[in-house]
């Protein structure tokens, strides 16, 4: 029997994503020395237990910093959960990982940008979440514990989220004792604006919304969402649970802002349609475009 032979990726396409990770460590590393550190706040997971640490230790044992601490505290993470993420997620992971320490470093002796703490909420939340999303978005991860999550999954009855945000809640909790209760409470608020904009990051601006329509007049529907909206629809085919009649089903995939458009082509060529829209994912491939006609 022979064996299927996948495409490699193309040198071009891993120096790209490689560069990728490198900026995206270094914004979280500025977001965390510029803007965290200094107004004594804290993002969740490894990197927050690495800022807490640091904090407790640095000033007795020398050798204990962040970027070491950042490192040494992930490749457990990345060792055990080689065989669920794959070979180049982990070394992925482990390049974005060290480039965050070493970004960390050379940004330790600049001076920060704010010691405002609404300001340093704000903005080092959005360059921490665009940061760590750029490196999810292109393979990898600064962050064991979603890994971590991953295999206590098999063994507890709890998914990857509810363990996230468990150990996140402990995270959070200590720095109230580390740092404050009113610096913990600017740590969360900073992961919430963190956590939005990796979603923004990692699914891309360009929201994209799936519509499944079902409508006695499919010709003429279909034809004026391609002559009207530019997208073009796939053809379905259902029966009805009730009536046990088939039926042609519509699917069509349009941005965001064609959603009211859309609605209103439908409705004006058949008031009986019924319309479900979803939320996806990712969109690419075929002939999509996210230009707003």
């Amino acid at each position: 029997m022979s064996k299927k032979h996948h495409k490699k990726e193309s040198l071009r396409h891993i120096i790209y994503r490689l560069l990728m990770i490198v900026i995206g460590a270094v914004l979280a590393a500025v977001s965390i020395e510029l803007f965290l550190v200094p107004n004594h706040m804290i993002d969740g997971g490894i990197i927050g237990i690495s800022l807490i640490l640091d904090h407790i230790f640095s000033n007795h044992i020398k050798i204990i910093n962040f970027a070491t601490l950042v490192i040494v505290l992930n490749l457990p993470f990345m060792y055990s959960g080689y065989k669920q993420i794959g070979k180049t997620f982990m070394f992925s992971s482990i390049f974005g990982i060290i480039c965050l320490a070493i970004a960390e470093r050379l940004a330790h002796d600049f001076e920060a940008f704010t010691t405002e703490p609404l300001l340093a909420t704000v903005f080092g939340g959005f360059l921490l979440g665009a940061g760590v999303g750029l490196v999810i978005r292109h393979g990898g991860s600064l962050d064991g514990t979603e890994i971590l999550g991953i295999l206590l999954t098999k063994k507890i009855p709890f998914s990857v989220g509810e363990i996230v945000m468990f150990l996140n809640i402990f995270i959070f909790g200590s720095a109230a004792f580390v740092f404050g209760i009113e610096q913990a409470m600017y740590s969360i608020f900073t992961y919430y604006i963190a956590f939005k904009t990796i979603d923004a990051v990692v699914q891309g601006l360009d929201e994209t919304k799936a519509a499944i329509i079902i409508s006695d007049h499919y010709d003429e529907v279909s034809d004026a969402i391609l002559s009207r909206l530019g997208r073009g629809t796939t053809k379905l085919k259902g029966k009805g649970g009730y009536t046990d009649t088939e039926k042609d089903v519509i699917y069509a995939v349009v941005t965001r802002l064609e959603v009211a458009k859309l609605k209103s082509i439908v409705h004006e060529i058949d008031p009986n349609a019924f319309i479900t829209i979803m939320n996806t994912q990712e969109t690419k491939g075929g002939k999509f475009k996210s230009a707003i006609h």
